[in-house]
């Protein structure tokens, strides 16, 4: 009886029956959702904040104003990125952009129908693959170096990524160091390459690697921080590590420069389809010619012994710097 009245009670209190296990097990995924759609603008908030700051450091080195933005500058910043980010990466920016303007109080530029027909034809052309990888300038470098973290893996390919851009040097080249090979100086490191693909005879050949401008791109501090990272004194300088974060003694296969490139790429939010190791080989070329090195100074830091292949890279570099159609008056 006492139990009767306590349910009677319990009854007329709520004013309504108690929820049954299945009605209960309802109510608690339905909270159970509201928790994921919280979580998940979470994580879109930080993600704009990300993607808002790349899109502010831009500006600042291009020198044009962010906020508010004019469609010109988001139509250059655009273009600047259509070969390096992925779509997705992209279509995430522009969303920021636009988020960060509404928040400001100012109409969002990518509503601009300028920005969005440039847009559309990004969107159309970026599925088509180039022939050969894309070359990486200082800048995509800067970003895959970014998106590595602190292990011993992340130090060994920081220090891989930047010798190899700092040194043009081909994969096979690279992953060939030993330890006596390299030698720290005031200005650098200096390489021996003891044998190449041009140098059949094993005449070998040095080459200087000038300390960065800046610690977190410096091809020097990189260097030794993953061989004292890896305790390694002796043998060769790049090693496998197996998924326990152990250094392993072997010599790291050429094919693995490649691969440490891609997945640094994919972690920078570029698309890793687009390069290769020979994307900081060109890279090398490229970025030198742009800032007026002469021919053979980088051919000396490359290794070419033919003219033909550096020269399609330092076209590229000198498109408009040495460029006839700027004095025609236009």
């Amino acid at each position: 009886m006492a139990t009767t009245a306590s349910s009677a009670d319990d009854q007329h209190t709520t004013g309504q029956a108690q929820p049954s296990p299945a009605q209960m097990e309802a109510l608690l995924l339905a909270e159970a959702a509201e928790h994921a759609h919280a979580s998940r603008a979470s994580n879109t908030h930080r993600a704009y904040a990300s993607d808002w700051g790349q899109f502010t450091a831009w500006c600042a080195e291009a020198k044009r104003q962010a906020l508010p933005a004019s469609p010109r500058t988001v139509v250059l910043y655009l273009t600047v990125n259509a070969q390096r980010l992925k779509v997705s990466t992209l279509q995430r920016r522009l969303s920021a952009i636009s988020a960060c303007h509404k928040a400001a109080g100012h109409p969002t530029p990518t509503a601009d129908p300028g920005v969005r027909q440039v847009w559309r034809g990004i969107v159309r052309t970026h599925g088509r693959r180039p022939h050969e990888a894309t070359p990486t300038g200082t800048e995509t470098v800067r970003d895959v170096l970014a998106a590595l973290d602190d292990s011993v893996g992340g130090l060994r390919d920081k220090a891989l990524l930047l010798l190899a851009y700092a040194g043009a040097f081909r994969r096979s080249e690279l992953v060939a160091l030993d330890v006596a090979d390299v030698e720290e100086v005031e200005e650098g490191l200096v390489a021996t390459i003891r044998r190449a693909k041009t140098d059949q005879e094993g005449r070998g050949r040095r080459v200087g690697i000038p300390r960065g401008e800046h610690p977190e791109t410096c091809p020097v501090l990189a260097f030794r921080a993953w061989l004292d990272a890896a305790r390694i004194t002796d043998g060769p300088v790049f090693r496998p590590i197996d998924r326990h974060g152990n250094v392993k003694p072997d010599r790291l296969r050429a094919q693995a420069v490649s691969i440490v490139l891609k997945r640094g790429a994919e972690r920078a939010g570029l698309d890793p389809e687009l390069f290769s190791s020979h994307s900081l080989r060109s890279g090398h070329v490229i970025q030198a010619a742009r800032h007026g090195v002469a021919e053979e100074i980088i051919m000396a830091q490359t290794g070419h012994r033919s003219v033909a292949m550096p020269r399609r890279y330092i076209r590229e570099g000198t498109l408009f710097s040495e460029n006839s159609a700027a004095a025609l008056g236009l």
